[in-house]
């Protein structure tokens, strides 16, 4: 068998933690701590997340679309496989080290999507992005720390609470999505979001795009 070798390492801020990029042949993984957060063969959930999102927007030729955590880029090249040309789409990545991955080793998996001229890169907290305006985005799909249940950064849960969801609420335009990735479901969360302001609609979705294996959540949340 291949043995994985590690090619980067990254301190998430504010005490998070660890994050380790491992490659296998031609696999690759994002870790924390002994925890994959994700994997190049598991694409299907993350791209689902873009996809749902687009296919609900009242007008996906020029929406603005905030991103909350680059990844692998697989939410990111979902949403601008579908999105028009006129779309603004602005991903927050708060660990610089992912950023610099994604135009390094990861650059075969992310393609030109980092310097498609539709696409903003912030590297920093997602959260500012949200408190930043009003009225702001027609979508914000969050893709944080594996959901509101955080592994590496408890000021994610800032993202997650009553507080959280109200502010991404007031960055919303009429009608506009807030979407949530999620390694599981969560009760609380889901309570939580209906209670917002938002309807919400709860999907299962697989892991790696086909029918068997893991499931994943998303919750997709319309601005009442």
């Amino acid at each position: 068998m291949i043995p994985w070798v590690q090619l980067g390492a990254a301190s998430v801020p504010d005490g998070g933690g660890e994050l380790r990029l491992m490659q296998r042949g031609a696999e690759f993984s994002i870790m924390a701590g002994s925890i994959e957060l994700m994997n190049s063969r598991l694409s299907g959930s993350e791209e689902a997340l873009a996809a749902l999102t687009c296919a609900r927007l009242r007008d996906p030729t020029r929406p603005a679309m905030l991103i909350g955590g680059l990844g692998m880029g697989f939410t990111l090249r979902a949403a601008l496989a579908v999105l028009g040309p006129e779309a603004s789409v602005t991903v927050a990545e708060l660990v610089p080290e992912v950023v610099a991955w994604a135009r390094g080793p990861l650059a075969a998996i992310h393609g030109d999507s980092l310097v498609d001229p539709r696409v903003t890169i912030f590297e920093g907290d997602v959260g500012d992005l949200i408190c930043g305006g009003k009225d702001r985005f027609d979508a914000i799909l969050l893709d944080v720390d594996n959901g509101p249940e955080g592994l590496t950064r408890k000021a994610n849960d800032d993202l997650y609470d009553t507080y959280g969801l109200g502010e991404a609420h007031a960055a919303l335009r009429p009608g506009g999505i807030l979407a949530v990735w999620s390694v599981a479901p969560n009760q609380p969360f889901a309570k939580r979001l209906a209670a917002s302001g938002y309807t919400v609609e709860e999907l299962r979705v697989p892991a790696n795009g086909r029918r068997g294996g893991a499931r994943h959540v998303i919750w997709l949340a319309t601005k009442r």
